[in-house]
């Protein structure tokens, strides 16, 4: 890495950008977290909607992943951007996903602090859903649900498939006259709130938020604080058992591994005939998390796929019910 390149200078960042299919964004945003002390953002590509003034995600081009690191320690810097490059390339090995060549560039201090908030657009999900980054504008149309979000720098935009496909199934409870003032939801593994907050502009009276990252706590608290919601919404550090009251509604965006080891979990959290929302789950993964929400008493009553991603819905036996079939749609 050249002197040039600023990585020595005070007052700058170096910036690592990576363009990655959009089911590969997870996977590198960890690796570039690894090495990122300045965080981690994601710029998806969309297209332009209402003559410029919104946008939509287009799932069929690549996202750009940005890291970000103090550039003071030349040689710091160096071995960061060799770790991500080798990282990056154990990723690119397996050929799962289209992933690009790692690039660097300085971004200087008075430009850092604000430079991500430029690839976040106001995006639409679903036929209602609108996510509004704080430090954008939008009219609001009629019928539409607004979450205004500050992601921070790494997780929860609303970009990623396994978050549409709840965000998606959250308006379906709604539209099904679910979703009411008394509803109770748990949202585990909140990340930026997302979900919780969708959950309770939607109309549900009592969300619990639990996430074992502090800093996604603490985005949560602040996103469900600009969305009106800190008096319904309410979220802490942690992960199962809540040892709250039973839910109506469980959310659970995370990966297949953790869906399937939380089954029974999630069953002891819901009430009779409660429906839990799992996602982050690969295609090839999907009979594994079956299996364990049958053994746990959970019925799969929906199934909804994006690219190679699914999002299954499960109800809990009613009192009195025997443990039912693996069956659902």
């Amino acid at each position: 890495m050249a002197e040039e390149d600023g990585t020595s200078a005070e007052g700058t960042w170096l910036e690592l950008a990576v363009t990655a299919d959009l089911e590969a964004v997870e996977a590198v945003s960890e690796i570039l977290s690894r090495v990122a002390s300045g965080g981690v953002s994601v710029e998806p590509a969309f297209e332009l909607l209402h003559e410029g003034l919104d946008a939509r995600v287009d799932p069929a081009r690549p996202a750009i992943v940005r890291g970000y690191l103090p550039g003071r320690d030349r040689l710091a810097a160096r071995r960061a951007v060799a770790a991500a490059r080798e990282g990056l390339g154990h990723l690119q090995a397996f050929g799962l996903r289209p992933i690009g060549e790692l690039q660097t560039r300085v971004v200087h201090e008075s430009d850092w602090a604000s430079a991500w908030k430029r690839h976040f657009p106001v995006l639409r999900v679903g036929r209602r859903v609108v996510i509004r980054p704080t430090w954008r504008r939008h009219r609001r149309q009629r019928g539409e649900v607004v979450l205004a979000l500050d992601p921070g720098m790494a997780f929860g935009t609303g970009l990623h498939p396994t978050t549409r496909l709840c965000l998606a199934g959250i308006e379906r409870w709604a539209d099904d006259g679910r979703l009411t003032a008394e509803s109770r939801v748990l949202d585990v593994g909140c990340g930026s709130g997302i979900l919780a907050i969708a959950a309770g502009l939607f109309g549900a009276g009592h969300i619990l938020g639990l996430d074992p990252d502090p800093i996604a706590v603490e985005a949560t608290a602040a996103n469900a604080k600009r969305n009106g919601l800190a008096a319904r919404l309410h979220v802490r550090r942690g992960s199962l058992p809540s040892r709250e009251a039973p839910v109506d509604f469980v959310l659970a965006n995370l990966i297949a591994s953790l869906v399937v080891d939380l089954a029974a979990g999630f069953a002891r959290e819901m009430r009779p005939g409660g429906r839990l929302l799992a996602s982050g789950i690969f295609v090839d993964r999907e009979a594994d998390v079956r299996r364990a929400f049958k053994t746990a008493g959970l019925t799969p009553s929906g199934r909804w796929v994006e690219g190679e991603w699914v999002a299954l819905e499960a109800t809990a036996r009613s009192e009195g019910s025997p443990l039912q079939s693996s069956g659902g749609r």
